[in-house]
């Protein structure tokens, strides 16, 4: 099979390289954010797919293990990818887009809902690319209002 690359296969050479994070999550609402720190290696798999394995501190001790996937789908025309982590079974299914300037590529997912066992809601990743050695992401939850309600934001810069 003889696949083209396409420019938004070329955007996720963004990603590629060694990096080091901290991020802040609001555990709980009315209490301030908590800070953790880790690392993430992400390849490029043929230049079609960024394979990103990272390790963190987790809330109350202990390293949480993480895996994303993420390609362009030209039928598509949209992002896709998966995400997992050591701290629990669900698999995060990803569907996103870049804007106009490709600068912002969000990632649309659905998943468990932290306050209320057994329910799913819809999750959003933003990762802004901010230059070469930075890049932010923000974690949002949909909340029953209909409004977007980041929880989590992670900045991250290329090792030296």
């Amino acid at each position: 099979m003889n696949i083209k690359m396409q420019s938004e296969h070329e955007w996720q050479e963004n990603l590629v390289g060694e990096w080091v994070y901290e991020h802040e999550c609001s555990m709980e609402p009315g209490k301030p954010p908590e800070k953790f720190k880790g690392s993430e290696s992400i390849r490029s798999l043929g230049g079609l797919w960024v394979l990103a394995e990272g390790s963190g501190e987790m809330p109350g001790g202990g390293v949480a293990n993480t895996v994303m996937t993420l390609g362009y789908d030209p039928k598509k025309k949209r992002y896709v990818g998966t995400w997992v982590g050591s701290m629990m079974t669900h698999l995060w299914v990803y569907d996103g887009y870049l804007d106009a300037e490709g600068k912002v590529l969000t990632l649309e997912t659905e998943g468990p809902d932290c306050t209320e066992e057994g329910k799913l809601v819809r999750y959003k990743d933003v990762i802004e690319i901010k230059g070469s050695d930075h890049r932010v992401m923000t974690s949002h939850k949909l909340g029953a209002d209909g409004k977007w309600h980041p929880f989590m934001t992670a900045s991250y810069r290329r090792k030296r």
